[in-house]
């Protein structure tokens, strides 16, 4: 009994946390598209694409998958962080959506940079 109530204390530990990576990056990508139709830079948008950059590495070294995911599953999530808000069936497209928002975003972004 006590394993299991660790478990479950992990696992809303582990998505705490995934829930406060994903909003700082949700918000990375507001100041790319901010900074873009303002046409500014500064500290808040290189540190923005610091964090986009640390991503895509993290994810790419994993094969594509979030390295949080192997942790739940570890200590016996059955759902990844995206399946606790979307149909799996569109969970498993998140990442893809994801690298079309952010370079849609770095396009907008060099274009309103160099003009």
């Amino acid at each position: 009994m006590i394993a299991g109530k660790a478990n479950t204390l992990m696992i809303r530990a582990l998505r705490l946390t995934h829930g406060f990576i994903a909003l700082l990056l949700i918000s990375s990508m507001g100041v790319i598209y901010y900074s873009a139709a303002s046409h500014t830079r500064g500290i808040w948008l290189y540190l923005a694409i610091a964090a986009l950059m640390t991503e895509g590495i993290v994810v790419a070294l994993n094969k594509g998958n979030c390295p949080f995911s192997y942790l739940s599953a570890k200590y016996g999530d059955t759902k990844t962080f995206f399946e606790l808000f979307l149909p799996k069936s569109v969970a498993k497209q998140m990442f893809k959506v994801d690298v079309v928002i952010i370079a849609v975003g770095c396009v907008y972004l060099l274009a309103s940079l160099c003009s």
